[in-house]
Formats: C-alpha cells, structure tokens, sequence
C-alpha cells in the first residue's frame, strides 16, 4: 500500500486510465503532448523508479514517444553529459542534430534558444520544460535507476541476495547488471560448491559452523537450502554440540546482529523497544544464558542457543525465516571469566535475583504478548531453580513451552515408545517398566513427570506409576528421608518421588550402582550433565538385568554425556538400545552392532510450533505434548525396529514434522484449544 492507505496494483491501472481517457479524449494529447510533469504526477513515487519495473521493450518505447528528436538526429553518436549533469539525471544524454555537442552547451546561448524554438514547434510546449529532466540514448534500451544504490542494497540484504543466482531478467529490474559476475548458476549450483567446499579434509566442526554463519550473513535463501539439502550433516553443526563451542566465545565470533537483546538497564523499555522488530512474528525462542547446553552460565553468549534454535524451526517444519525472533534477556553473569573478558558485550555484572529477576521475565513476557498475541514463546536454557516456575507462571497467560522440560521429555517418551516397539511390546506396556532418572533439575523431572504421565494414561494409579521412579542426585537416591527446605525450587515435583521410596529396603543417598543393582531396571537415563556417571559396573548390570537395555545418557553436549556409545555397547555385548542427546558413532562388538540413536528435541519442536502456529493454539497442553509424542515412532519400520532405531532418520525431519503438526492440531481441537 501507499502511504494514502490504497492499494498499489490499482492505483497503477487508475494512472494508466488516465492517460489512454486523455488521449482518446484529445487525440493530441500523446504522452509527448501532455508533458513529463503529468507523467510524474501520475507516477508521483519516482517515476524513474517505475520505469525500471516495466517490460524492458516497454519503457524503450515510451522514452523514445516522449523524446522523440528531429530526424537529422538519427544517425548521431552518443555523447556523455558533463559530470555534474550526468551525476544530477542518472541517464545518458544524446547528441543534438549530428552537431557534437551536448543540448546543454551554455557557451551558445543563442543557438540554445533556436533550437529550443525549433523543438517547441514541432514536439510540443513541453520540450523545454522535459529536456533537463529525462534524456535517452536513440537506441538505448533501458533507463538507469537514479538511485545507484539500489542494487548494492539488494545485495547487502541477506534475505534478498541471491548471490550468482540472479537471472538476466532480476539483474534488470533490481539494477544490479555488473554488481555480480555475468554467469549464473542455479540453487543446486550453488549449494553443491559450498558443500564441497565444506567437506575440505582438515576442516573442523568449528569451521563449518563459521561457514554456515558468514553463509546465513549474506544469503539465507541458499543457507536454508544447503541446511535442509544436507540436515542430517548439518543440523548437529547448527545447533548441538558444536553450537556449544561457539557459545563460548560468541562474543569473539560475533560478526552481525541477530535477534535483539534485553537488558536489565533497558527495563521500562520492553514494550518500545518491541517496536523495532518486524511487525509480523509466529515464533520466539529466548534465554537468559544461565544454563546454556549444560555449559553453565553463559550470560548473553546465549544468543548463539536462540538463532540456533529457530534455525531448526525453519529447516525442520518450513516456519517463514523472516517471521522468527531470537532473544536474549541479560540480567549479568556469574561466569567470573566472562566478568574479567574486555570483550564480552553483555552485562558485566552479578545476576539479578529473586523478585528483581522475576520482574525482567514478566516485563519481557507481556511485551511480546502486546506486540505480538498470537506468537509461540519458547524457553531455551534457563537454570533449573528458574525454568520450571516460569513456565508455571506463564504458560497459562502466553502461547508458550519449555524444550528443556517438555520437549526433551516428548522425546524421551518417544523413544520409550519405539523401544518398546523394538522389543515385541506395546506403549501400554510402559506401565511395566522401571525408570532409573539421574538428574534431578528441571529437565530431569520434567522426564520424570511426562513419563509419570504417560503410566497413568496407559491405567496406573498415581500411586503405582510414582513407585516405577528411582530419582537419584549429587548426593544419591532420593527418598522421604531427604531434608528440602520449604520453597527450594523444584520441591514440589520431587517430593512424590521421593515419597514413594519409604521402605527399609531403599536408602537415602544410595550409590546409582547400588540402586540399579536393587532396582533392576529397565530403562537407565541421565540428566545430570555429569560425564562417565554411567560406570562401566552401572553399564555392565543393565546389560546382566535385561537382555535389551534401554540406556539414555540424554546430557548436552557430548563432553558432559552420562557415557558413550562405545562404553554402552562394550559393557552389553552391543545387545542395548542406545539413544543419547548428542550424536555418537555406532559401534559393532563381536559382529554385532549397536546402533547410536540420538534422542534430539529436534523430533519434537519444529512440529509442535507449526501445529500450534496453525490451529491457533491458546496455549499448549499435557494432551497435545502426549499426541506429539505417540506420532514420532510411526515412522519406523519393522527392519529399523530390528537394528535398535528407535527414531526415524532425521532427514526426514519434515515429512515427521507434518505428522507432529497434525496429531497437535487434531488434540488441540479436540480439547477446544483452537
């Protein structure tokens, strides 16, 4: 639109109207008759401008009917305007009657007013006053936009670069003709000579992350494609493990803004500063940087876990690039060395705490809500004493979740689901099983409690499915024995645990080795971020306990997973069903091998955010995250249920995306969430 309100298509056929009712109205009134200044009150917005968007042939002919020249000018070479003249037209000039010299020669007054009076005579009153405004080439065949930096600022936008892409025909319109090398080459062109410039021996993970970044700083049509073209290579470089790395010196790798940041001295400013992002946003994913991928307090290098995030969003679930904000709430860092680092560009100051803490999350929560109702929030690495009371406290006010809590538990229920399949059984059967959980912060018992819930949906009591728990921490097996102090965040989600492990047989503060050895296990998770917590003894009674073990070191990144492939696969003879959080190598013991799933929040959250973008969710339930998890396993087959894949393939991550979509959309009409 305008800046009248009125659309623009139909104010380009009212002009037209216009001219064609002057001229069938008064024959004399051509084009060339009524004048350039009525072609550009007609075309108020820069009519040279518009010129640029008509037919190439088009505008030729309209420049030649408006500046039409005496005959004895058509055989004459092309002169250049003086510089100041062709600086102030942004067009080239023609000769005047074979003369040699420029229309504008001021040293031949004289012959100027003659030969305006003999132009005036025969093309009209409007000669004079059109022929410092508008001069073409006879046989020029496009009109230069006089605003030369229009092209460079196509280029320099990464949402509209194209880089050698750009056909003749865009070259053109968007006047960028010389600006980019002649050749063109297709999307597959492109993405297959970055591809194989990526795959260069010597080339660390490192390296192919700065590749993808400096990739998405200029061209993010061909960053999005190469990323789904190749998401199973690319999607652990995007974003976990190796995003962890480059979270830890993101303020050295920081190259160009991306997403905004909110400070604690910006607070009051919330609701403004809102308004310098785009109007129209579907998915917001934020952080206060105080848990960022088990690396602990990060302060705003968590932006790195945000533009991540929402970089999956895009490839895994097809959400418009241009329609998600990552964020980044800084309220200081106790990171003592990113406090003493003279280039670390968030708050260098201790965190905020308490009510001062909690006033920064609302404030940022009801911005978002007044700038943008309908949009997803998502909580990304917040400290455990802080994730699951935000949740509780908005999830019923804001369209919102949590991965850490909601998705990495679909996931891991998921994954329980196919290891059931795996194993002859059906997910009612996980009503039989036993759960070892080692970690009890809020991803932890975020497992703990969707897994609690999926027991009671399948016809558990409460009562029985909190029995099925062993919940162990720093310091052991957590029972009714355990002092918490009242208000201690997550309390309430671990006292029905721990109250369920009142007997003399169970001790408080037993070693996981001993827990496991009474418990007998079927299932073995790790929460902790607690590298090599699954002993070779831990690993060794699973695989004595059952003959397909179900073991999930489900920590972030790789360096603070519970145990490796290897070790798992080594301590059961490759016979367990292994799924961790980061990728790992399969590995074959004895001719056999042990397939290496990776329990990646990736199943769940590009699906979840478009199925709740799409039915209009108001917000989003326990139902909706239970459909999400029941949908992922469909997807296997019988042979991969064979070799221990209890996920599908991750490159399928978008035909598994519509399907999670889906099964949230149906529950989410079904409860009247829509």
């Amino acid at each position: 639109r305008n800046s009248f309100g009125l659309r623009r298509a139909p104010l380009r056929v009212f002009r037209w109207g216009i001219l064609l009712a002057l001229r069938k109205a008064h024959p004399s009134n051509t084009p060339s008759a009524l004048g350039l200044p009525w072609v550009l009150a007609l075309f108020p917005r820069n009519a040279m401008a518009w010129f640029r968007t008509v037919p190439r042939d088009a505008v030729s002919q309209l420049a030649r009917h408006l500046h039409r020249r005496p005959p004895a000018a058509a055989n004459a070479t092309s002169l250049p305007l003086p510089p100041s003249s062709s600086r102030a037209t942004g067009v080239r000039a023609f000769a005047d009657g074979g003369s040699g010299k420029s229309d504008d020669s001021a040293s031949q007054p004289g012959a100027a007013a003659a030969r305006d009076g003999a132009k005036k005579q025969q093309y009209g009153s409007g000669w004079s006053s059109r022929k410092h405004k508008c001069r073409f080439a006879e046989n020029d065949m496009m009109v230069m936009h006089p605003d030369t930096n229009r092209g460079i600022e196509v280029l320099l936008n990464p949402i509209y670069n194209k880089g050698t892409g750009f056909s003749l025909g865009e070259k053109e319109r968007l006047g960028i003709r010389g600006l980019v090398p002649p050749r063109g080459f297709s999307i597959e062109q492109q993405c297959a000579k970055i591809w194989e410039s990526m795959n260069h021996s010597g080339k660390t993970n490192m390296h192919k992350w700065r590749s993808m970044q400096a990739l998405q700083d200029r061209n993010e049509t061909l960053f999005y494609r190469l990323l789904v073209d190749h998401i199973e290579e690319l999607a652990p470089i995007i974003y976990t493990p190796t995003v962890g790395e480059a979270c830890l010196e993101y303020s050295r790798l920081f190259r160009r803004p991306r997403g905004m940041y909110f400070s604690a001295d910006d607070v009051g400013h919330f609701n403004a500063m809102m308004y310098n992002w785009k109007t129209d946003v579907s998915v917001i994913v934020v952080t206060d940087g105080s848990r960022v991928l088990g690396l602990g307090d990060l302060g705003a290098h968590g932006m790195g876990i945000s533009v991540g995030k929402l970089d999956l969003y895009v490839a895994g679930a097809g959400i418009d690039p241009s329609k998600v904000l990552p964020c980044v709430i800084d309220i200081g860092t106790d990171n003592e060395a990113l406090l003493s680092d003279p280039y670390y560009f968030g708050l260098q100051r201790k965190r905020l705490k308490g009510e001062e803490y909690i006033a920064v999350i609302d404030e940022f929560i009801q911005a978002v809500k007044n700038r943008w109702p309908e949009a997803l929030v998502q909580f990304e690495d917040f400290a455990t004493e802080h994730a699951m009371p935000i949740l509780k406290r908005h999830r019923h006010n804001v369209l919102c979740f949590n991965d850490d809590i909601q998705g990495t538990a679909v996931v891991v229920l998921a994954g329980v689901y196919g290891a059931l399949a795996a194993t002859g059984q059906d997910p009612a059967d996980i009503t039989k099983q036993t759960f070892v959980l080692c970690g009890a912060g809020s991803a932890g018992m975020g497992i703990a409690n969707f897994l609690h819930t999926a027991m009671v949906h399948h016809g558990l009591t409460p009562e029985e499915a909190y029995e099925r728990f062993y919940v162990v921490d720093v310091k052991g097996l957590i029972t009714s024995a355990r002092h918490f102090k009242d208000g201690e965040p997550g309390v309430n989600d671990i006292r029905p645990f721990a109250a369920s492990r009142h007997n003399k047989v169970t001790t408080e503060g037993m070693k996981l080795e001993d827990v496991v050895r009474l418990a007998k296990p079927t299932v073995l998770l790790g929460a902790s971020t607690v590298s090599g917590l699954f002993t070779e003894e831990v690993l060794q009674l699973m695989g004595e306990i059952n003959h397909r073990p179900l073991i999930m070191p489900l920590s972030n990144p790789t360096s603070r997973a519970e145990c490796t492939a290897a070790a798992a696969a080594a301590a059961t003879g490759g016979r367990a069903i292994f799924s961790a959080g980061s990728p790992f190598e399969s590995v074959t013991v004895d001719g056999t091998t042990m397939h290496a799933n990776q329990g990646n929040n990736f199943y769940v959250f590009p699906g979840l955010g478009l199925g709740t973008i799409l039915v209009g969710a108001d917000r989003i339930s326990d139902g909706m995250l239970n459909a999400a998890a029941e949908a992922i396993p469909a997807f296997l087959d019988d042979a991969a249920l064979a070799r221990g894949e209890i996920y599908p393939r991750i490159n399928q991550i978008r035909d598994i995306s519509v399907k999670v979509a889906a099964a949230v959309m149906k529950q989410a009409v079904a409860e009247g969430r829509e």
